[in-house]
Parts: C-alpha cells; structure tokens; sequence
C-alpha cells in the first residue's frame, strides 16, 4: 500500500465518522469517583490515604494506545526509562528506574510476580505481553520488597489483565494497520498489523473468557548497515480465564496464557545479520479468594515453563526455564484505623542451557537444571494505620529465606499527613525501605559463557523518599517526591571476560520526580506532564540512562464522540558503550554519548457507532532521528489506523 493509499484510507474513515457522528447521539454519565490504589498495602486506599505517589495507566489511556508496544505505554511514566521502545519492535529492552536497571523492578501479572530464570538477569521479558489484553497498570516505584519480595528494589510494575463481561456473552475486535520505517525511509508501506479477538461473559455463578491477540511487523531493519536486510517480528498472544462465584463470599477462577514471539536480528552494533530469536512463555494457574467478617484471604500461584531458541544464530544455543510461584495472605481490617495483611510468598526457579561447546559440532547441555535451581520462601507482615486527623502510616517487614543463602529481613516504614479542605487536599509523604536481591540462576551458575560466579553476594540496597502531593477539586494534581537510593554489592561484570562480580563500591544516587494533571474547560481539555531528573554523575555505571526525562500531554475532547491528543517526550544524551572500538589491551569498550532526543505524537479516535469506534496515530510526527542503542535503528515518522468493535 503506498503513501496516496494509506492516508487516503485514513481520511475517508475519519471523514465518515465526523459524517455518521451528526446522526447518532451517545448519552454518557461520568462519576467522578475517588481514586484508588491498591500497591503500596494490598487494601483499596484512596490515594489521600497512601504514602506513596503511584502512577495508575486506565483503560482509557491504553485504549488510546492500540498498536503500541507495552514498553512504549510504560515509558510515559515519571522515572521510569525503557531503552528499546522506540526502536525495531524486536530490540532487547533496558528497565532504568532510579538508577536501578531491569533486574531491580519486579513485574506482576494479575498478581503473580512473573520472571525468567534463563536470562542473566532473571526478568521477564516485557516483549512477551499485549497492551490490548490489558485492563490496568499501577506503577509503585521505591524499595518494595517488603510485599512484594527480592528485586523489588526501584519499582513494581503492577498489570490487571481485563476481566469478563457481567453479560452472558460479549466480544471485542480490534485491528490496525500502519508503517514501520526508519527516518531514512518514508514510503509508507504498510508493514505493521495488530489484532485482538476476545470472547467472554458471565452466566449464572460462572464466567469465562478467552482472547487471542497477534502482531507483525517488518520493513525496518535492527542494524543501522548499509542495505541491511529487514528484521521481522511476530508475536502471538492466547490468555484463558474461568471461573466460578459461590457467592459473595467465596470465588475462584483459573488461567491459562501462551505468549511467545519471534524475532529477527543482527549481528551487532552497524552490523547486518541472519539470526532468529524464537520465545515463549506458558503459564497457567489460579485465584482464591474467601470472605469474612472483617477480611479475606487470597491465594494466587501459577506454574511457568519459558523457552528462548536460539538455534538459528551465529550463537546456536537453547534456554529452558521454569518457574513455579504462590502468595497465600491475609487481610484482615481491625477497626476504621488499623488494615493488616499476613501472608507467605515462595518461588521454585530452575533452568538449563544447551549450546555448542568449543571443539564440539552439536548442542550439548552445558547447564543442568539439576544445579541451576534455587528456592525462596518469604513469610511477611504488614499495617496500614489510617487516622480520622490526617496521618497515616503503612509499615511491614518481610524475612527472605532463601536455599542457596543466609536469612534476611527487609523492612520499610511509610508515614503521611494529609490535609483535606473541602475536594482539595495536601499531602506530606515520607518513607524508609530497604530491598535484598539475590544473584540471578545464570549469575551463579553459567558455565557456557564463564560468567557465573557461584561466590557472588546478594545486593542489599535502601531508598529514602520525601515528597508532597497536593489535589485540587479532583482536577488538578501536582507532586514532587525527592529519592534517594543507596545499595551495596551490586553485581556487575567484567567488561573484557565478561565475568559476574560484585562492585568494591557502594552504589548512592539521587534525583526528583515531578508529575502535574489538570482538566479545564468542563473536563474537555486534560494537559498533564512529568518531569524525572536522575543523578547519574553518582553512578559508577550509568550507560544509557538520561539525566533528564520530560513527559507532556494535551487532550481535548471535540465532541461527545471525539477525542484528540498530541504528546511529547524527550529524553537528554546518554551514555552508551563501543563494543566495536575497543581498547586493544584490556578489551575494554570505549565509552560514546549518544544525543538527546524529543519525538512528537498524534492521536485522533471517533465513536462511529455506539459499539464502533476508530482512530488514526502519526508517531515522530517531526521524523526526529535518534539512536536508543549505538549502531541500531530507531523509528521515525510513522502512521497507523484502526478499529474497536464491542458487543
């Protein structure tokens, strides 16, 4: 499809939505309800009452992001910076918060913390997941170890996945189509299509659903080579759910998920390559939960098998990983002042990797899921004390308990004062928290690329948090929060051997976070922004984390059925390694800054029916070209359209 086509396409859909829109009047009620965050204790709190300042994306915001990546979703927020999201849709990705890098933010799913014991950092890979099968995300950023166990140490990333329907059946559709191309080519092709189909519903005490979700793209090549080839990816999403309410009191359902993508790419930095990345994830488990005067006790687990292939490389090799993980607590309310949760959280991780050994021709397995296997099991606590003056304090403690090392108690203390006058408030925060995070399964014991290190200490790390938030009419927000983070043995690597070991030096940054919202014009015109600044003359390492992030947003609503908005975000220069310059004796990588950057986007919706709905986006509206990796390409001006359906 070429250029004339595919903004000719657009327009028409838009111009007969304008055209339809005069005929069909749509009569919705909004109820400003107070906001609720649920993260930072487990317990429904209104935000007035957390200690914490948690971002929360709805559902309204990811319905405006059909078509983008989750990473790109979550790099809108304050302080947190996903290197990767705007390149090829199969880049590796970065997590930086605070400082901290993707090793010390933990991922929940529907909550059940979700991890990869084969990568060397034991993460989950965000590239696994599908924005449209998303119902919301809580960002908590801080040590949140207490609740949420080791890793924890700069955020928690909280995802719902959307629930069924209260009808006996209803279905969703969506569909886009759009570019993916470099800043150097512009022609408009249309080489990126996304998908969703769910069916789900509610009849008598059972509910059910089941969706399916795929995306392809290609035209864009990883390298930044001369007459590169293109670098395709595909990914597949299949999420099941059923369910059964016995009645108020009592209700269970179980899951089922299949994520995996494929992916071409290179060989390097500039370097053009045949490769392919194969990956998948299969989970499935379940939730209970019982109901009783005054509390509940919830109990979540779920058994994972991961496998990442890379058999069609120029480094053959396979990685299996499995991982089987509860949390059973207790919520238990007191009085109108005390909320209390008791629980137990364990994981059981193992993995192995098979590849080609020097002098041999064949994959043969050079790490034994035998050996590479570690267990935690972690009792903890925690109090929310909520007063009818104004002060509220969340503490808690937890005790790691792990099978390769000693016990370890984690703990953090979260007071707050807030005063409210009439719909307006002001809120004085403060906390302590200290974080634990044992060596990763392949830090300890890879032997296929030496870089295990079976003598490596666990990080242990503390964050301190100031800050003030303050709430006008339910309209405008504005906070500013002051961290500090400190950790100790963080594990690093050789940059000639490549050898896991832990840093002589104690890590110590700091930075500020500043987040502001308001709707004007009877809440047709929302403007919100964020502001990160990180310390990172502090940091021993700070390769590609920005000193600077900004965030802005402006929307406005043209009419009952149409919505438009335009965002910015941009990031200053940051630090990245030359792998193919490096210094001849030591190996070493030489150090390079890559520019700064600010991509512009656009985004337009319309409600042509009742339940049809459809939307154009332009991202990198100014064609900005940039480099989020060196020598690898990013995405420059781009154009997508599509559809939602819902019945």
């Amino acid at each position: 499809m070429n250029k004339k086509m595919f903004f000719g396409t657009a327009l028409v859909m838009l111009g007969s939505s304008f055209v339809f829109g005069q005929e069909i009047q749509i009569d919705e009620k909004v109820n400003e309800l107070d906001e609720v965050v649920i993260s930072d204790s487990k317990f429904n709190l209104k935000r007035e009452q957390s200690g914490k300042v948690i971002t929360k994306i709805t559902q309204e915001e990811l319905q405006r992001s059909q078509g983008q990546s989750v990473a790109t979703v979550l790099s809108r927020t304050t302080g947190l910076f996903i290197n990767g999201n705007g390149s090829a849709p199969g880049q590796d990705l970065g997590v930086y918060v605070r400082g901290g890098r993707n090793r010390q933010v933990v991922i929940r799913i529907d909550g059940v913390t979700v991890s990869d014991p084969s990568t060397s950092a034991g993460d989950f890979d965000l590239r696994l997941l599908s924005v449209n099968q998303i119902q919301e995300i809580e960002i908590l950023k801080g040590a949140s170890s207490t609740l949420y166990g080791s890793g924890a140490a700069t955020a928690v990333i909280n995802i719902t996945t959307k629930s069924e329907s209260k009808e006996k059946i209803s279905a969703n559709f969506q569909s886009s189509i759009g570019t993916n191309q470099s800043q150097n080519d512009q022609d408009y092709d249309i080489n990126e299509f996304v998908n969703l189909a769910s069916v789900n519903g509610t009849v008598g005490k059972v509910s059910y659903l089941a969706s399916i979700s795929n995306q392809f793209g290609d035209g864009l090549s990883a390298a930044e080579a001369k007459d590169a080839k293109e670098d395709a990816f595909s990914k597949v999403n299949v999420n099941a759910k059923l369910g059964y309410r016995w009645n108020d009191n009592f209700k269970f359902h179980f899951f089922g998920n299949l994520d995996q993508y494929k992916n071409d790419f290179d060989a390097g930095a500039g370097v053009d390559g045949n490769n392919t990345f194969d990956s998948q994830q299969l989970r499935a488990g379940s939730f209970w939960e019982i109901k009783y005067p005054n509390g509940s006790f919830t109990f979540t687990n779920s058994f994972a098998s991961l496998e990442r292939d890379l058999t069609q490389s120029s480094f053959p090799s396979k990685y299996k990983g499995k991982v089987h993980t509860f949390d059973g607590y207790n919520k238990y309310t007191i009085n109108s002042a005390f909320y209390t949760v008791v629980g137990v959280n364990a994981s059981f991780s193992d993995f192995n990797l098979s590849n080609i050994p020097d002098g041999s021709t064949r994959l043969e397995e050079t790490i034994s899921d035998e050996k590479a296997t570690f267990d935690i099991v972690d009792p903890y606590a925690n109090v929310v004390y909520i007063s009818d003056f104004g002060l509220n304090i969340n503490a808690g403690a937890r005790l790691n308990t792990h099978s390769v090392y000693d016990n370890q108690i984690v703990y953090s203390i979260n007071p707050s004062y807030t005063y409210a006058f009439g719909t307006n408030y002001i809120k004085g925060l403060a906390s302590y928290s200290t974080a634990y995070i044992t060596p990763s399964l392949f830090q300890l014991y890879d032997t296929a690329f030496a870089t295990g290190n079976p003598d490596l200490k666990p990080e242990e790390s503390r964050t301190i948090e100031g800050g003030v938030e303050f709430l006008h009419k339910k309209k405008t927000s504005i906070s500013v929060v002051y961290f500090n983070r400190k950790s100790e043995n963080f594990i690093t690597f050789n940059p000639t051997t490549f050898a896991n070991f832990n840093s002589s030096e104690d890590i110590e940054v700091d930075g500020v976070e500043i987040e502001v919202s308001t709707k004007v014009l009877e809440d047709k015109l929302s403007i919100s922004g964020n502001y990160t600044y990180t310390n990172i003359d502090k940091l021993k390492d700070n390769t590609r984390i920005p000193e600077h992030m900004v965030n802005a947003s402006v929307g406005y609503q043209l009419g009952k059925k149409t919505y438009t908005s335009v965002s910015y975000q941009y990031n200053t220069e940051r630090a990245d390694n030359d792998f193919a310059n490096a210094d001849p004796i030591t190996y070493a990588p030489t150090k390079v800054s890559l520019d700064g950057y600010g991509v512009l986007d656009f985004y337009i919706s319309h409600q042509l029916l009742k339940n049809l709905s459809v939307f154009a986006a332009m991202q990198n509206i100014t064609n900005e070209d940039y480099q989020e990796i060196l020598g690898f390409n990013t995405r420059g001006r781009n154009a997508r359209i599509g559809f939602n359906l819902k019945f």
